[in-house]
């Protein structure tokens, strides 16, 4: 048997002789007994921060056992709860344990009866809390809007990340811009030991190459011109949660090797610094780019690649989980609608079969950007496809100018699709999305060239 002899426990019994009894039994059994001799005097006791468990009488002075029953769980519904009754009455114990008490012992008792009953209660209350954690993570879990999804890529991205949190592996998020890769990361922080401590974001894109090295180690005063004072970097500022390095493809190739040795050995020193410091620094990492090619390119170093790439996740573009559309649509359009104070509304037919249909090349984010906008332009409450924005031209190479003597149309068609075949790994929907076509549109075109096997 294992009892928990951490926090303390209230003892409720209006008979002295009998409080001091059962208070001697459970002092000798290692815990910390408080008591009162009534529902007065233990509902002021209900606060105390380390109470884990009331064991209370029946009969009291001034009310029963059920009545404070029904405090403590209105107060603290954590705390377990034992019932005493020297009437080893069936029905007390029914009602007891309908209203929520974890056990009871009918009086007299012995010693070895009563930390049964304590024990018992004690695992239901590991168990509730348990419960609650997994209640609470799987409520972050959804949301994580842009991580919503019944397809079948999504449904085996929620069990990768279930089964990835726990554990202190180096996850390399990879997938297309506005797929969501920041939300992943958080997720496999949220659901982590280090859930509680920092989780800190960095867009490796986004620091001017003169201060990465500062801004990733940390500076001391006077390190380099506008240093006025010593100041912590990602590292240190993680220290204990998850640092996340999104766009990890754009890190100068200089600084790569430094970022290698801290993952490999947990110190840091700072710029301008002579003292080595120790991290404790869960690493995630996400790009839009493909990793691998960069290393064949020479513009990102292999043994990095493969120190970050212990685990990968791929997310999936919007245009191949189209059936999630709608669901993500009823949730952006919920949560504009508490934003800016406006009705809960149904899109038509025609306008979400239009969202359906769409190429997504900004995917989620763009999608949730587009329900804002058209909420924020309906006139009459309902969402109109005529406010629909056109779709955003992708960035492309300087526009293809026709040569004088023309072009064979047919043979370029049929490149581009082998090419795109080809960059899409053979995933159709993939390459349908990189020529911007829509997916029929796309299969039509390779059977007219031969190319459909």
């Amino acid at each position: 048997m294992t009892l928990e002899r951490r926090g303390s426990l209230l003892l409720v019994e209006d008979d002295p002789a009998q409080r001091t009894l059962v208070a001697d039994m459970l002092e000798a059994a290692g815990f910390s007994v408080l008591s009162a001799d009534g529902v007065r005097g233990a509902l002021p006791q209900l606060g105390v921060p380390d109470l884990v468990l009331v064991v209370s009488d029946f009969r009291l002075a001034d009310g029963d056992g059920l009545a404070l029953l029904g405090e403590v769980r209105a107060r603290r519904p954590d705390l377990s709860f034992v019932l005493m009754t020297a009437y080893g009455s069936i029905q007390h114990a029914v009602e007891a344990v309908r209203a929520g008490a974890d056990d009871y012992l009918a009086k007299p008792f012995e010693r070895q009866s009563l930390l049964l009953a304590i024990d018992k209660a004690l695992r239901n209350r590991a168990l509730r809390a348990e419960n609650r954690r997994l209640v609470d993570a799987l409520g972050e879990r959804e949301e994580l809007v842009d991580l919503i999804g019944r397809a079948p890529a999504m449904q085996r991205l929620y069990r990768q990340i279930e089964r990835l949190a726990p554990t202190e592996a180096t996850v390399l998020v990879q997938g297309e811009s506005g797929t969501g890769k920041e939300l992943v990361a958080r997720a496999l922080h949220r659901l982590s030991r280090r859930a509680e401590r920092a989780f800190v974001a960095v867009n490796c894109a986004a620091i001017p190459e003169g201060l990465v090295e500062a801004e990733f180690f940390g500076a001391e005063r006077g390190a380099y011109t506008g240093a006025q004072a010593a100041r912590a970097g990602h590292f240190e500022q993680a220290h204990g949660g998850t640092l996340f390095l999104d766009e990890i493809g754009e890190l100068p190739l200089a600084l790569q090797p430094k970022l290698l040795r801290v993952l490999q050995e947990g110190r840091v020193m700072r710029v301008g610094g002579s003292k080595e410091t120790t991290v404790d620094v869960r690493v995630l990492a996400a790009t839009n780019r493909d990793l691998a090619r960069e290393v064949e390119a020479g513009r990102f170093r292999e043994d990095l690649y493969w120190r970050l790439n212990v685990v990968s996740l791929q997310l999936p573009p919007l245009r191949e989980r189209r059936e999630d559309i709608p669901l993500l649509v009823e949730h952006f359009a919920a949560r504009a609608a508490r934003q800016h104070g406006l009705p809960q509304v149904a899109f038509p037919k025609s306008l979400m079969r239009a969202l359906i249909d769409r190429a997504w090349t900004g995917n989620v984010r763009e999608l949730g950007n587009t329900v804002e906008r058209l909420l924020l332009l309906s006139d009459d409450g309902e969402p109109q496809l005529a406010d629909l924005p056109d779709a955003p031209r992708r960035d492309a190479a300087p526009p293809f100018e026709l040569p004088p003597e023309g072009i064979d149309w047919e043979a370029m068609e049929a490149s581009l699709l082998r090419q795109a075949l080809a960059q899409a790994q053979g995933q159709k929907k993939r390459a349908a999305g990189l020529l911007g076509l829509p997916y029929k549109a796309f299969l039509y075109r390779l059977e007219k060239h031969g190319l459909g096997s």
